[in-house]
Parts: structure tokens; C-alpha cells; sequence
């Protein structure tokens, strides 16, 4: 039985959505209540038992090898002045367990792209793929409910949600058929397709379980609009030779490529924060 222990994350996006907050800051590193976008998907991973993270990154992102290594000259400080909670948090933003390895996605050419920049690290091993932009909340984690569902399967799995018809446009779609309790046989798969001739209203949302033959598929594909490759593309292709899931995950999406989207994560997360949750709760309802 083969085990998932490597994720990839690809975070050499531009987040000009978020501009210019995102101008000089790595859209991943913005904070939901104290945290970066990116620790919330590793500590997803860590939690699904998985060991070695993948990030593909680009120019510009160097605050995210810079936050999950040793921070030498502030723990030193931390410890000067005898602030050991705040050291403690500083030194757990990863385990000391986990294996961070970044490989450089030298041209922006697409999500097809940059998982296919992880087949040197990952080779012929099953994989998962975490896009921080979706902030999953989950219990337990949505990656752990996916890596459970592949320990059983032993196939690819996709993390999919119903989304309005009128958002079609803006995800990968699959077909599908019931096949169990949350668990879907995909039977075909497409990119943003318009809400007239959307397959069904099933999107997947930036979480996968990945068999290795996805490397192949991925080199075949051809670049599509500004000279990209999909990712969808490549699982398109995966799904003519091997068995592929869609897993109807338990738990709240927060799209925080969106701005409405990170707002209602920050004000979601804060309330679940008991140090302040009745306060903050008491300030919201004063301005709505």
C-alpha cells in the first residue's frame, strides 16, 4: 500500500488581486488572525501525517522559506527578555520532524506547471497538492479526510464543494457518479466552463491527492491561454487510464484569493479564538 507523505505547494503566484498589499509581501504570508495563509495548509498537512513539503516558489517569496526556517537573532532576543510563550510560538511554526525542500518556478506558466516542477523531489510516489489560497477548515483536516479516502482507494482523490451555476467559470468541473457517503466516480472533468454548458455545478477546490502517472500527463499537455498548463488538463488525461474520486470534503471553505472571501476567514477564525471571541463577537455587533 503506498503512503502519502510529500505535499506540494505552489506559491510562486503574483496575488495581484490582493496589490498593492501583495506588491513587495507574498500573498501567501497574509495573516488570518495571526497566522500566514501558508502555515494554515502545512499545518493541514502535518495533521494528514505528512512529512516532506514541496513549495514551488518564484521571485519575490523569500519571506516563505525565511518564516519556516530558524529565526536565530529573534528566538536569541525572545529569550534575552524571558518571553517564552512568544519563543515557544516562534520555534513551533513547524515541527522539527518536517522536511522543507523549495524548488524555483522560474516562469509563471501555469498550476500544471508547477506541480510538474515537483516530479524531481516526489519521482514516482502518490502526492498531495495544497493550494493556500483556500483556507479549509475541517475536523479533522480536510487533507487527513483525503489521505484516509486514498489509503482506501489507491487512486487520485480531488477535494470538491458545490459552487452557484454563475461560478462555473471560475474552477475546474467535474461529472460525476455516487459512488458512497461523500465519494464520487469522476467521469470527466473540465476548466472553467461557462454556466450554460457546465457539466454539473461540482468544483474542485484547491485540495488533491495525486498518483505519479499525473508527471506524464502534465509533460504531454500542450499550453493553453498565455502560454499555461493546466493542471485540469493534465487530470483530464490521468482519468482515461486510472480511477479518479471526487471526495465531497467535511468543512468550510474560505476563498481568500477573493477579498470577501479573506475577510470572512479572518472574522470566522477570530471567533473561534476563546481568548477574545466575546469581545470581538460584541465589537461585530456594533458595525452590522
Amino acid at each position: 500500500m503506498r503512503k502519502i507523505t510529500k505535499a506540494v505547494f505552489p506559491v510562486a503566484g503574483m496575488g495581484t488581486r490582493f496589490l498593492p498589499a501583495t506588491k513587495a509581501n507574498p500573498k501567501e504570508m497574509m495573516p488570518v488572525v495571526d497566522k500566514p495563509l501558508i502555515q494554515y495548509a502545512v499545518e493541514e498537512a502535518v495533521e494528514a501525517g505528512i512529512t516532506d513539503m514541496v513549495f514551488i516558489i518564484g521571485r519575490n517569496k523569500r519571506a516563505i522559506p525565511d518564516h519556516f526556517d530558524k529565526a536565530y537573532e529573534l528566538e536569541a532576543e525572545l529569550a534575552a527578555k524571558g518571553k517564552t510563550e512568544l519563543l515557544r510560538t516562534v520555534q513551533e511554526v513547524i515541527p522539527k520532524h518536517i522536511n522543507c525542500i523549495y524548488i524555483r518556478q522560474s516562469e509563471a506558466l501555469g498550476l500544471g506547471h508547477a506541480v510538474l516542477c515537483a516530479k524531481p523531489v516526489v519521482q514516482d510516489e502518490p502526492f498531495a497538492v495544497l493550494l493556500a489560497d483556500d483556507l479549509l477548515d475541517g475536523n479533522p483536516p480536510i487533507v487527513k479526510q483525503m489521505v484516509d479516502v486514498f489509503d482506501q482507494q489507491q487512486c487520485s482523490v480531488l477535494g470538491v464543494e458545490n459552487v452557484p451555476r454563475e461560478q462555473t467559470g471560475s474552477y475546474g468541473i467535474v461529472s460525476s457518479e455516487v459512488i458512497g457517503h461523500n465519494l464520487e466516480l469522476v467521469n470527466g472533468i473540465v476548466e472553467k466552463p461557462a454556466p450554460a454548458v457546465a457539466p454539473s455545478t461540482l468544483a474542485v477546490v484547491g485540495r488533491y491527492i495525486l498518483t505519479p502517472r499525473i508527471f506524464h500527463h502534465l509533460e504531454q499537455v500542450r499550453p493553453g491561454a498565455g502560454g499555461e498548463i493546466q493542471l485540469t488538463d493534465g487530470i483530464a488525461a490521468l482519468l482515461h487510464e486510472e480511477r479518479l474520486l471526487a471526495y465531497r470534503f467535511d468543512g468550510i471553505r474560505y476563498d481568500c484569493g477573493d477579498k470577501l472571501g479573506y475577510l470572512k476567514a479572518i472574522v470566522a477564525l477570530g471567533l473561534k479564538r476563546p481568548e477574545f471571541h466575546d469581545e470581538f463577537a460584541a465589537f461585530l455587533k456594533t458595525v452590522v
